[in-house]
């Protein structure tokens, strides 16, 4: 068990998956000899060389293209978007083209693709640079959607995210990179559409993604050393597919649910999961469902500013506790 950034993470699980597989290739804005903005996929050149690793022109629809014709031949590609803001440039693509093309053939063409990107916020890029769109992505049938908070599951998911028959979008939390964590050293795989209970508790559910997650973690520990309060934490991992399972169970047992997420509050996600558990769990309440999110507006670059529009620890254990007591 090795501990690697979350940002090697990434470079690991591309290269186990293009070791195994020759079909796998890689396309995308200074991915080959630059090693990606994000340092990321530093050395896959080097290794697989330039017919599996390709630096392509700024241009996200000519990425995707490009991706979708190799998939539709076969081929396993891995595209990359710098910035998960620029999916704006080839939504039309990613959501008329690659998700819907296989079920208009009747099954006669697959897309065996992922597309991964740098998503959310915390690193003062701005609002055209620190969006989280994954709600955007589960809105859209036909699109797997998945976005890992630690560097083990970056390994595991990302794997599975290769193999699998059909597009997944991989949203990498860019503050996230420099973290650290365990990553198993040999083949790792972590099958898609299973949350992680990260904390086990009796008294509330905090439902996490991505960056949130360690910070709903921080809050359990300070609720439960400070206030006495046990709270779960579960770690989403995957929004499409989606283990309602684990997270009614859950529910089920501790009476309350609070979501964390990084999106905007309008159509963000934990909505979802909010009107999933109102409608199966209604009786198992013992209090209203708390959505903790970031204001719907545009996120500010300031660091004071950003600061305090994104979920905190601080605003978890607030909330909580308002809804505990």
């Amino acid at each position: 068990m090795a501990q690697l950034t979350y940002r090697d993470a990434v470079h690991a699980a591309i290269a186990q998956e293009m070791r195994r597989d020759s079909n796998v290739l890689f396309l995308g804005e200074d991915i080959a000899a630059a090693g990606g903005v994000f340092k990321t996929t530093v050395g896959l050149l080097d290794e697989f060389g330039k017919d599996r690793v390709r630096d392509t022109p700024i241009s996200e629809q000519a990425i995707i293209g490009a991706a979708m014709g190799a998939a539709m031949t076969g081929l396993r590609p891995i595209a990359e978007i710098m910035f998960s803001d620029f999916f704006a440039v080839c939504w039309d693509l990613v959501a008329n083209q690659i998700a819907k093309t296989r079920y208009m053939t009747d099954g006669q063409c697959s897309f065996p693709l992922v597309i991964k990107s740098a998503n959310g916020g915390g690193s003062r890029f701005g609002a055209q640079h620190s969006q989280s769109i994954e709600n955007w992505a589960m809105a859209i049938p036909g699109l797997k959607v998945v976005a890992p908070s630690t560097p083990g599951d970056i390994k595991g998911l990302l794997a599975a995210s290769i193999r699998d028959p059909d597009p997944v979008l991989f949203f990498e939390q860019k503050s996230l990179y420099a973290t650290k964590g365990e990553v198993p050293d040999d083949e790792h795989v972590i099958p898609l559409g299973k949350a992680a209970i990260t904390r086990e508790g009796d008294d509330v559910s905090i439902v996490a993604l991505a960056a949130m997650v360690p910070r709903a973690e921080k809050a359990a520990d300070i609720l439960s050393n400070d206030h006495g309060i046990s709270a779960s934490v579960i770690d989403v991992r995957s929004l499409v597919p989606l283990d309602t399972k684990t997270i009614l169970e859950d529910v089920s047992k501790t009476g309350r649910l609070v979501t964390v997420e990084e999106n905007p509050r309008l159509c963000g996600w934990g909505a979802e999961i909010a009107s999933i558990v109102a409608e199966e769990l209604f009786w198992d309440l013992d209090g209203p469902i708390v959505r903790i999110t970031t204001p719907h507006i545009p996120l500010p670059s300031a660091d004071a500013l950003e600061d305090a529009v994104l979920p905190s620890t601080e605003r978890i254990v607030k909330d909580v506790l308002k809804l505990v007591d």
